[in-house]
């Protein structure tokens, strides 16, 4: 029960404070958390709004990265961003398993990640295929392989 403890050791610290534009929504138990995010900055692309991210984690957490999309709620959108796909999707290397992820990242430095990754976009688009992709994603968000090429974004 490692991850639990862990999850109970990054709760405690969430309940102490986050970071600007950082908030936990549901934390109702070690496998699956919601949070939602804001750009602070002056983007036009996300100025204004609050995004909802779902993190599930699995009994390897934090060895293996959580599962990180975006979801829709009330008033909760699916941000625009070449790196992020309609249905939620987010192609990011620090949120695979094996390529960017580390035991030290936190759902804290995951949401402080994603938020610097909007601040820093300027292009109000869906990644390419986005509308094939999404018809062919009916599978674990660990069984993606993404191809990280796009240093621009």
């Amino acid at each position: 029960m490692f991850h639990a403890k862990r999850l109970q050791k990054e709760l405690s610290k969430v309940h102490q404070g986050l970071p600007p534009g950082i908030h936990l929504v549901a934390a109702n138990d070690f496998q699956e958390w919601q949070m939602d995010i804001q750009v602070l900055d002056e983007n036009p692309l996300y100025h204004g709004k609050t995004y909802r991210l779902n993190f599930k984690f699995s009994n390897n957490y934090p060895i293996e990265a959580p599962e990180v999309m975006f979801i829709r709620a009330t008033d909760r959108d699916i941000p625009m961003h070449p790196h992020i796909y309609s249905n939620g999707v987010i192609c990011l290397d620090l949120l695979s398993s094996g390529n960017g992820w580390s035991p030290v990242q936190s759902v804290e430095s995951v949401c402080m990640s994603i938020q610097s990754m909007l601040t820093g976009n300027t292009k109000n688009e869906r990644p390419d295929g986005d509308d094939q992709f999404v018809l062919r994603t009916n599978r674990s968000l660990r069984n993606i392989r993404f191809v990280y090429d796009d240093p621009t974004v």
